[in-house]
């Protein structure tokens, strides 16, 4: 009786007893309350002056007084300056943890943190975080999150492995369709997405997804920054991708309530040879038992009514499945070439430095810049392989590509017998790659004329001096239609005639000596 706590009904009637001359003591023997409860309602009953008989007993608004002046105050805290600062914190939703160490860090707090939580209790019942159900027509949405799923072991590494569960669950009749996959990338994501639709035989308008990394760049309470490639997806199929708040889990409830019920369902007591073992495990459970469950919300058998109303308000599955492309931010570089997974692809050589969208299939690779297709390459899968389109790269590298030894060779024999000789020895020559010269030769019949490179040629070998440099400057000083012998030769001294000092005759040893004419 001490510590329990009076209501308005019982201070009307300790204060009736008071004005009726009764003792403490004598209330006391009533157990209406404690002798100190008691005197306590008399000094506040005397102040107030409903101690006088003429006076009416106090209503429920005047014996407010009694709650005010019950409140004690409180004493002094190493919490005390900062609490009008943690309140607005806590209304702001951060948790108690997050207000503890900011105090401790920032301010030097030096009390405990249970102060902390005891003071935010109560401020969190003041301000309820209320919420509404959403109810959604057959067919308008689904919800979709990862879940740990159990470890299952795995042949290919030789080891057990976490897995995950995907789970989308669709809004209306609370059919799910469930998946255990080993990753949570963006191929992942997809993958199930298609399995999913198929399952169900089409799709709802809106999938409401939880903030995972691979479908969600940059969370958003207004708007998401989404994933290139879901977005792409979703555009292709088109449907419709609601990202829930962060930190609002009063939105995505049900999924994580689904997620749940798959992994406390079904996972306990199940053994697993291997990832395809437990789909197939999971594929029977979730139509044998979960979709044949009275569910706690509809009172009706998912599966059933699933079948019943929304199967024919889904989206039709297109006849084409969309490509489960995967799409990537690529620059291009110097080389006229983009980089993606340690591959090469070309690109046209003027968008050899800018962003593009990389997109990639399991058999092609397409290459956009904003919303223009500029490549299309098929898919490599060795690391360090080239996937080059000859048109793409700059004027003179297609010209260098193009200029092959054998266009070479045909080029020079259309021209003339000594322009094809020249172009032979260049691209027969023991010691050094003469292509370029080769190319550089067929280049001059374009700047001179065929007529007159044949020509020249044709000096170049009479004077034995084949090579680019010679029949490029017999060419430039127009000389190629003189004699084919050596203008020079007369003018050479006797010693280049045979009338030298010494000289071996052809019928004498090559050890003898003979004095020339003077």
């Amino acid at each position: 009786m001490a510590n329990r706590r009076l209501t308005m009904p019982i201070y009307q009637t300790i204060i009736f007893h008071l004005r009726s001359g009764a003792s403490l003591r004598a209330i006391e023997k009533t157990k209406i309350a404690s002798r100190k409860k008691i005197a306590f309602v008399w000094h506040i009953a005397k102040e107030q002056d409903w101690l006088n008989p003429s006076s009416i007993i106090p209503c429920e608004l005047d014996l407010k007084v009694f709650f005010e002046k019950a409140k004690k105050t409180s004493p002094e805290t190493a919490l005390t300056p900062h609490k009008e600062m943690v309140a607005a914190w806590a209304r702001e939703g951060y948790q108690a943890s997050t207000i503890y160490s900011r105090l401790k860090s920032n301010f030097g707090y030096s009390g405990s943190y249970d102060s902390v939580q005891r003071f935010i209790k109560p401020l969190k019942k003041d301000d309820p975080d209320l919420t509404t159900p959403l109810h959604f027509a057959p067919g308008e949405a689904a919800q979709i999150d990862f879940g740990y799923g159990p470890k299952i072991f795995n042949e290919r590494t030789d080891r057990f492995e976490q897995t995950h569960f995907f789970v989308m669950t669709l809004r209306y009749s609370r059919h799910q369709y469930s998946e255990l996959v080993l990753h949570q990338d963006i191929q992942t994501w997809l993958n199930c997405h298609q399995n999913a639709f198929l399952s169900f035989g089409g799709f709802p308008k809106k999938l409401i997804i939880d903030n995972a990394k691979c479908a969600v760049i940059k969370a958003g309470y207004y708007e998401a920054s989404l994933n290139q490639s879901y977005k792409a997806y979703a555009k292709e199929y088109g449907f419709i991708i609601a990202p829930c708040p962060p930190r609002d889990p009063q939105k995505k409830g049900r999924v994580e309530s689904g997620v749940n019920y798959v992994k406390n369902s079904f996972g306990p007591l199940r053994t697993f040879k291997n990832l395809g073992d437990a789909n197939v495990q999971l594929k029977d459970w979730v139509q044998n038992e979960a979709g044949e469950r009275i569910h706690g919300s509809t009172y009706e058998k998912p599966l059933v009514l699933f079948g019943n109303e929304e199967q024919k308000a889904l989206n039709p599955l297109p006849l084409t499945l969309p490509d489960l492309g995967i799409w990537s931010k690529v620059r291009g570089l110097r080389t006229c070439h983009v980089r993606f997974q340690k591959r090469y692809y070309s690109i046209p050589y003027k968008f050899y430095d800018k962003e593009m969208w990389l997109k990639q299939t399991p058999s092609s690779v397409m290459i956009y810049l904003d919303d223009d297709l500029i490549a299309q390459h098929p898919r490599l899968f060795k690391p360090g392989a080239y996937s080059t389109n000859a048109n793409h790269l700059e004027p003179k590298a297609q010209a260098y590509f193009e200029r092959t030894p054998t266009w070479c060779l045909e080029s020079a024999n259309s021209i003339g017998i000594s322009t094809s000789f020249v172009v032979e020895q260049f691209l027969t020559d023991p010691v050094q790659d003469l292509l370029r010269a080769a190319q550089g030769i067929i280049k001059l019949g374009e700047l001179y004329g065929n007529n007159r490179l044949e020509k020249a040629c044709k000096r170049a070998i009479a004077f034995n001096s084949v090579s680019h440099r010679a029949i490029k400057d017999i060419l430039t000083k127009g000389i190629e239609d003189q004699s084919d012998s050596n203008p020079n030769l007369t003018t050479l001294s006797d010693v280049y005639k045979g009338a030298g000092i010494y000289q071996r005759t052809p019928d004498i040893g090559p050890d003898t000596i003979v004095l020339g004419h003077a």
